[in-house]
This record gives structure tokens, sequence and C-alpha cells, in this order.
């Protein structure tokens, strides 16, 4: 039986749908034009998934909408659903990230947003609260912004070990909480901050992207800014798995959602530059872990210079999983077969700032 998969697929200029049953995708939007999507979650803990988009209007501000009919109808609350307690003296920027919490705890959403914090919602993503543990941290200060500003854009929840979580940040590096967010660790032994005077210094890197896979919830992959990394030891310590990839720059991390060793990367040259090298639009698979790399581009395009952003790829978890990616020139392609060959899902959207597909 083929299941039927959603696709959300955010941009500078909305949000865009697209559903696939096994022929040709069918896709609707934009929902929230004129609004930057940078996060979008589709949260399967539901017998009809909710689906949350983090949009920022230049009018309205930053908030989130929430779908509960797969994008017929949305609704926001008449406040500003994440908002920095008034003690802070700090307004919200941007929601970078949404993140639903784990199956043990169904109404739990988290948002990683601009400036660096993390926020938790115990109502399904309706109203958040700030976690005082990470903003309170003694490193806040010390952390700087990146290229792309300060934000905290990876947030991974533990899948069974309720209070533990991992975040990213740009610029500050990984953190770990294990007591619900009370307090945090920064984890980042291993990975290089070559613009600092101590190349590894306890934070301060500028981490793009961190992964995990809820089947070996020890492990975690990271692609950094410059360098490209794996950890066995629930985020300790880090190992370069930069070998065989063209470019050790890039943004996207994925995990491929049945096989813990299968991961996706989309190398970029860096820094000014920020292409595929070559052109040559390509994803790089690794089947083991990082110890070596497959340059995957049946059905790419060369002659492409784009990118494809910290949150523009991203898997299904359909029995035959899909891959998905977009790029800034508004491209989305889909594999069905781990990247071996691809197809064009969506082309001439504007700028794809996110993807998230789900069996729905």
């Amino acid at each position: 039986m083929t299941q039927k998969v959603l696709l959300a697929i955010g941009t500078r200029k909305g949000l865009f749908l697209a559903t696939n049953s096994g022929g040709d995708w069918e896709t609707t939007g934009p929902h929230h034009p004129m609004t930057d999507v940078y996060a979008v979650a589709i949260d399967t803990r539901r017998a009809t998934p909710r689906l949350l988009a983090a949009v920022t209007s230049e009018h309205w501000g930053p908030s989130v909408a929430i779908s509960d009919d797969l994008g017929a109808t949305w609704s926001e609350p008449d406040h500003a659903p994440v908002a920095f307690p008034e003690d802070t003296e700090t307004a919200l920027a941007r929601v970078w990230q949404i993140a639903p919490g784990p199956a043990s705890e169904p109404d739990v959403v988290y948002a990683g947003v601009e400036p660096s914090a993390l926020f938790r919602s115990d109502d399904g993503g309706v109203n958040y609260q700030l976690v005082r543990g990470l903003w309170d941290h003694p490193h806040r200060e010390k952390w700087t912004p990146g290229f792309g500003g300060m934000a905290v854009h990876s947030v991974i929840p533990h899948p069974t070990e309720a209070g533990r979580i991992t975040v990213a940040m740009s610029t500050g590096g990984v953190y770990v909480s294990a007591d619900g967010g009370k307090s945090f660790d920064a984890s980042n032994d291993g990975i290089k901050a070559y613009f600092l005077p101590d190349p590894y210094p306890e934070f301060g890197q500028c981490v793009h992207k961190i992964a995990q896979h809820p089947d070996r919830p020890d492990r975690f992959y990271a692609q950094n800014h410059h360098g490209v990394y794996r950890s066995d030891d629930n985020a300790k310590t880090w190992q370069s798995i930069a070998d065989g990839l063209p470019s050790d720059f890039g943004f996207a991390m994925v995990v491929h959602p049945h096989q813990p060793d299968t991961i996706f990367n989309f190398p970029l040259t860096a820094d000014s530059m920020r292409f595929p090298p070559d052109g040559r639009c390509r994803v790089y698979r690794s089947d083991d872990a990082g110890s070596s790399w497959t340059a995957l581009g049946d059905g790419l395009p060369d002659d492409f210079w784009s990118a494809v952003m910290r949150d523009a790829m991203c898997v299904d978890d359909a029995d035959e999983a899909g891959v998905y990616f977009g790029s800034r020139s508004g491209e989305v392609y889909a594999s069905r077969d781990g990247g071996e060959h691809w197809t064009q899902v969506a082309a001439h959207l504007p700028d794809v700032l996110s993807v998230r597909a789900a069996v729905i």
C-alpha cells in the first residue's frame, strides 16, 4: 500500500504544502504569504498531524501558526506565543526551530529562537515559556553572532530519556541538559573553531546543524562552519568525518529514519561563495556513519549556483523513506530510493528556508 506523504516547504514568502500518494505531487500555497517561514514542524503524535509554522511578518513580527486539518485552516493566538519575559529586556527576532518533544510527552514542543534561547510549550505549541537554564548560562554573554545571526537552530529532545535535550547554536556550539532544562553543559570537545585564538575552545563554535537517530540516541552528527563531525558518546566528544567530502562546509545534516549509520549532507564551497563545488548539485550520502561518502546526482542539475540551508533538507518516516531538499533558488527535489535517483517536486518558488516531511 502506497503511503501518503506531506511535504511542508517554508520559504521567504510563505509556506507551500505538497502531497504525494505514489503519483505526481500536488501543491498548495502560499499559505501565510509575505512571511518568512524559517521553521516548520509536522507533529505526528496526534491522530491528525498538527502543523506548526514559524512565521515572521515584517509588519506583525514573529509568531507560530497552527493547523490541525493539514493546512486547510490556520490559527494564531491573540498574543505573541513566543515572547521573552520583561526582565530579560530582550525582544524575539525570529523562531528558527520547532521541535516536538518525545512520544512520552505528547503536549511538549520546543522552539529555538534568535537571539539564542530555548522556549518550551506544554500545550502542544500554542504558548511557550523561556527555558531559564540556557538563558541564564554564564556563557551566554560571550556568545557572538555569526554571519547569519545568533540563534538556537537545532533542538533535539532525547527520544526516551525524559528531561534530556541537546541544542546547537550559531555562534556558541552544542549544549546538553540532563535535567529538563534547569542547567546546560557545553559539549564541543573536538569541534574546531578556526576563527578563534583557541581553535578548540569550550564553547564558541559555529555549529550549523546537528542530527540524531532515535534508535541510537547516544550518536550525533554535526555540520560545522568548516567541519563535519560525529559523536558516539552523547555529544561529549566529537571526531571529524569530513574525509571523502569535496568540502567540509555546508549547512544541512540529516539521518536516515530507519538506518542510524546512513546520513545525508550537501557540501558547499566556502567561505564566501557558498555554491556546490564546481556548480554541481550533489547530495552526499554515507552508509557507514561518515567513514566514506558517495556523491548522488542522478536527476540533479549541473550549473547549479544555489545553496541548501540548514533546515532545507529532511527525510520522511515512510517505510521506503523519502529524502528531500530545497534550494535558495526555489527548487525542491525528492528521492524515494535513498538518494540514488531524484525528481523535481517544485520550481520557481521563493527562497526555500525549511522543509519537513511525514506520512499522513
